[in-house]
């Protein structure tokens, strides 16, 4: 059975609006919901720790998800201070050689089977895996002058995704260098490749993303409508 951590102390800068993304409500419940429902659709999945902000009042306030313990904590100002906040309040019994998921507040819509790909071959490396999808589209590389320098070969280049898996103590030592050195990573492996280690890369779903903005909620939304009406088609009729 593996923990996971969730940052959620962020404000959403580029989201904008005064109300922090993971509240947002789609189909009657902050993204945050969904983002825990997709992580807890796994059975190996035991618990969660939230990392919050110091002033968070939105919270609900859940003590489980799911059937599962969801336990709460005072995140930091950067990514990497609240996932520290969250291993450092995992239950007791999460030894330092257990792995860990840390998954996006706002990343709701994760397939139980890329997680589960995930698990399956992380906790088979030393040092653990990281959801990714390969690039595939061109990619320019610009001048300060907002024109074109040149065009970067793709060939061996990956989206970094969530969930990611790690160590619970590695991934502590990693983080706590990354901040004592203060350099901001912007996902878990980056911080574990800064201490030299080599992460494996495990394909996930493109429709794994990020809700960073607007557009990014309505695609969810028409996701979930798409889902539901799915949901409700009739079956092939048993007699036929």
């Amino acid at each position: 059975m593996t923990w996971a951590v969730v940052p959620a102390a962020g404000r959403g800068a580029r989201f904008g609006g005064e109300r922090p993304k993971q509240y947002l409500e789609v189909a009657g419940e902050p993204l945050i919901a969904h983002a825990l429902r997709a992580l807890l659709a796994h059975p190996g999945v035991q618990g969660v720790v939230v990392a919050l902000a110091p002033d968070d009042a939105l919270w609900p306030g859940w003590r489980e998800f799911e059937g599962r313990p969801l336990l709460a904590c005072t995140g930091g100002p950067s990514r990497a201070e609240s996932v520290l906040a969250g291993l450092q309040a995992l239950p007791e019994a999460v030894r330092a050689d257990d792995f860990v998921l840390v998954h996006d507040a706002a990343r709701p819509n994760l397939r139980v089977e890329d997680l589960a790909q995930l698990l399956e071959v992380g906790r088979e490396d030393p040092v653990g895996a990281i959801l990714a999808a390969p690039v595939r589209d061109t990619l320019k590389r610009a001048g300060d002058d907002g024109g074109i320098d040149g065009t970067q070969a793709r060939e061996r280049l990956w989206r970094a995704l969530t969930p990611q898996l790690f160590r619970r103590l590695q991934l502590t030592r990693a983080l706590q260098a990354a901040c004592g050195e203060g350099v901001e990573v912007t996902d878990e492996s980056m911080a574990m490749e800064r201490q030299g280690a080599r992460p494996l890369l495990v394909e996930g779903a493109e429709d794994n993303f990020k809700v960073t903005t607007p557009a990014d909620l309505e695609r969810f939304e028409f996701v979930l409508a798409r889902r539901a009406i799915g949901a409700r088609a009739p079956g092939p009729d048993p007699q036929d």
